[in-house]
């Protein structure tokens, strides 16, 4: 099996695609609501996956009342996430395989996430990956976030290639729905969130994890 095409660069999402955080930040944002006396039974939570935090302080708002202390919740939250993250923040299964790869063809990657540029440097410098992609996009770079298609958009601009030429890789709603706006060929590696009929058809393919995307570029590289 092969994609449409062969892409001229790739943009990776960084949370629940590159790194196992996602997962993190729902356990994390348990404990702060737990610890503020919040019921989160509703599901509340997981409809922030993928979100920049200004449209997630809205859904909160929106979801609880303007009497909710959404600074206080988001402070406990963060708290919670780098205390939990210390020690066991780690890569997805493929990401090192998938990134030797996409040197070896010589092709450009970027990242385009929702977190701050200081959260994604501390992340790649935990894990010996700074300096192996060419652009990062992160909150502050873009007038709308996710699943606005700027941060794509963005990134496309940054590499020097047509938004049509790149490829996707995400794992949440909004940034498939984000990278699909931006008319890049979309690839769904879930992580929390399963694919819809509506995601699959944005996406040329969803992806077990990111080992399966590499061989798909490889094939497709070979075609």
């Amino acid at each position: 099996m092969t994609l449409p095409r062969l892409p001229e660069a790739v943009v990776f999402d960084m949370d629940g695609l590159i790194f196992d955080t996602e997962t993190l930040y729902q356990e994390a944002a348990l404990l702060a609501a737990a610890e503020g006396g919040h019921d989160v039974s509703s599901g509340i939570v997981f409809r922030l996956v993928g979100l920049p935090w200004r449209r997630g302080r809205e859904l909160l708002i929106e979801h609880f009342g303007a009497a909710f202390p959404v600074e206080n919740f988001e402070a406990a939250w963060r708290r919670h996430f780098w205390l939990i993250a210390e020690t066991r923040l780690a890569l997805k299964p493929g990401v090192i395989e998938l990134l030797d790869l996409l040197d070896a063809l010589e092709l450009p990657k970027a990242i385009a996430t929702s977190s701050s540029h200081a959260t994604v440097q501390n992340h790649l410098t935990a894990h010996g990956l700074a300096g192996r992609f060419q652009a990062i996009v992160g909150d502050g770079d873009y007038a709308a976030g996710k699943p606005a298609p700027d941060p794509f958009l963005t990134a496309a601009a940054r590499l020097g290639v047509a938004p049509e030429a790149c490829l996707a890789l995400e794992d949440s709603h909004n940034g498939i729905r984000s990278a699909s706006a931006a008319g890049m060929m979309t690839i769904m590696v879930p992580d929390l969130l399963s694919p819809t009929d509506e995601i699959r058809g944005l996406c040329a393919f969803v992806a077990a994890d990111l080992h399966e995307v590499s061989r798909l570029i490889l094939a497709t590289a070979a075609n």
